[in-house]
């Protein structure tokens, strides 16, 4: 397993293409209102990102992806595409995950928006997955391992009573969109990849309100699903390791990190 090492200059372009996805997330969160369309959002991102940020919306033709942004509604865990039909209603909630590329680099982030009027259940499966998002975040420096990261999460969402999606997990990132290491939301401490100064991953736990099970679209070959159709929530940020801890790249202005 090939891990590379980023130099402070390419950090320091992480940082801008991790600011330019969290600037995406901060502008469209008005516009998640009951009525509009999940393709509607995919259009006023990618006019944003293009226009305004002059930069490249990554989802957009990888691998086939058809648009701009996921959109992850209700019990969508993740890669939901972006339609017309899909029509958002009060009570939904919405996983937006954006990934921007800007002078050859990734910055990767995603957030949970309600949608009018959400219940209190759907409220604190939110909560807790951003919790266990943040934990994980708390420990991240040189010595900490991969495992301990899974572990700290997977602890918290299962001691809140949630299961911890093991399919899909956070990654590598840098010029390349998914590289090593693959970073698992469940594991054990003092196992796996021991963290050092200058990697860069996401950590993007995904918790369901169900069973763990998940279920990917024939139809599509993207869109991921909990096979109970319960509901699911994500978090994700792109992290660079400094000397003593970690800074996240994708930083939103109304977090505390």
């Amino acid at each position: 397993m090939s891990i590379h090492i980023k130099s402070p200059e390419e950090v320091d372009k992480m940082r801008v293409a991790g600011q330019l996805a969290a600037e995406v997330l901060d502008m469209i969160g008005s516009h998640v209102q009951p009525g509009i369309s999940t393709g509607e959002l995919d259009r006023i991102c990618h006019d944003y990102i293009v226009n305004k940020q002059h930069a490249i919306p990554a989802p957009l033709n990888y691998n086939g992806f058809p648009k701009s942004i996921c959109t992850s509604v209700n019990h969508v865990i993740c890669h939901g595409i972006p339609s017309d039909g899909k029509i958002l209603k009060s009570g939904d909630i919405i996983n937006i995950d954006v990934t921007v590329i800007k002078d050859g680099f990734h910055g990767d982030t995603s957030k949970m928006f309600c949608v009018g009027e959400v219940p209190d259940h759907a409220k604190r499966l939110i909560r807790v997955t951003q919790e266990c998002l943040y934990k994980a975040i708390d420990i991240v420096r040189p010595g900490c391992t991969l495992g301990d990261i899974g572990h700290v999460i997977q602890q918290h969402g299962e001691a809140n009573n949630y299961s911890i999606v093991r399919e899909y997990c956070g990654h590598g990132i840098g010029r390349i969109f998914h590289e090593e290491p693959q970073v698992l939301h469940f594991g054990r401490p003092n196992t796996g990849t021991e963290l050092r100064e200058g990697m860069t991953f996401t950590i993007e736990p995904m918790l369901n309100a169900g069973s763990r099970y998940t279920k990917l679209s024939r139809k599509d070959g993207w869109t991921v699903t909990t096979k109970d159709r319960r509901l699911s929530a994500q978090w994700e940020h792109t992290l660079a390791v400094t000397a003593d801890g970690c800074e996240v790249l994708t930083r939103r202005h109304d977090e505390n990190l």
